[in-house]
């Protein structure tokens, strides 16, 4: 069993900062990739940033420059620091963990930015 546990959301006016982190626990194998994900009511689950097995980044077009995705091997966790927040960021964050036995979804955090 895998378990992800996120923390670091919450409320923050627009131009302001948080972090997220996302620590995995149990049998972890062969980690592929970790991911931040995020769901707007009413909208579709979509991909913010991801960061692989070689620490290559992918970004959200709305994410590029002002998002940071990090990995810290150790302690299987990911991390996605977020600046310059936009009310368009509100959402619930969810991290996922791409590893060989297969694909684990953290319970997500709610990030809301108020204008």
């Amino acid at each position: 069993q895998v378990q992800l546990v996120e923390s670091g959301g919450g409320l923050v006016q627009a131009g302001g900062s948080l972090r997220l982190s996302c620590a995995a626990s149990g049998s972890i194998n062969n980690i592929y990739s970790m991911g931040w994900y995020r769901q707007a009511p009413g909208k579709e689950r979509e991909l913010v940033a991801l960061i692989d097995d070689g620490s290559i980044t992918r970004y959200a077009a709305s994410a590029k420059g002002r998002f940071t995705i990090s990995r810290d091997n150790a302690k299987n966790a990911v991390y996605l620091q977020m600046n310059n927040l936009r009310p368009e960021d509100t959402a619930a964050y969810y991290c996922k963990f791409s590893l060989f036995q297969g694909d684990y979804w953290g319970q997500g955090t709610q990030v809301t930015v108020s204008s």
